[in-house]
């Protein structure tokens, strides 16, 4: 089968949601903005796709008994226990079951990460391109541009020192 080439972003499928997804090649594992989690006590474990905050909350309740637990670490080594289960989503085309930690990426630029256990060996991934520019890059551009047109200007108002 050959290898579809995908950017750092992309759109997934994913429940019948269209969201936007960071590819990361430098995470083990995929991660899902996932809310409301509950268990029942006949060990049904129940939640929803992101929270009533995001465009992508549609409030349906999804239920899983195939689910497990895993210890992770986020990058400034902080340790936290999360579930984990399997969801189908589409990538570039290609549907792919993907087993998935529920988080709260509630303060990420993107609600769900794609990790490489994800991709390995489905896809290639071509860091030149991107498919969606947050809203992080058009703040950049427009720092950018206003350090162009005056960058003493600049340096003075955001860091507040003159020579």
């Amino acid at each position: 089968m050959d290898k579809k080439v995908i950017g750092t972003n992309a759109y997934i499928g994913i429940m019948g949601i269209k969201a936007p997804a960071k590819i990361d090649t430098g995470a083990d594992s995929t991660s899902v903005w996932a809310s409301n989690i509950k268990m029942s006590k006949d060990g049904v474990l129940s939640f929803t796709l992101f929270d009533k905050s995001s465009p992508f909350y549609t409030g349906e309740v999804i239920e899983r008994t195939d689910y497990s637990t895993v210890v992770t670490r986020n990058s400034h080594g902080g340790e936290k226990i999360a579930y984990r289960t399997h969801l189908t989503m589409k990538l570039a085309g290609r549907k792919i079951n993907a087993l998935v930690t529920l988080s709260d990426r509630s303060k990420n630029n993107f609600p769900i990460l794609i990790g490489k256990r994800t991709i390995r060996g489905k896809f290639i991934v071509d860091v030149s391109k991107s498919v969606i520019k947050t809203e992080k890059n058009a703040q950049t551009a427009v720092l950018n541009d206003e350090l162009k047109q005056d960058s003493y200007k600049f340096h003075q108002k955001y860091f507040g020192e003159g020579e």
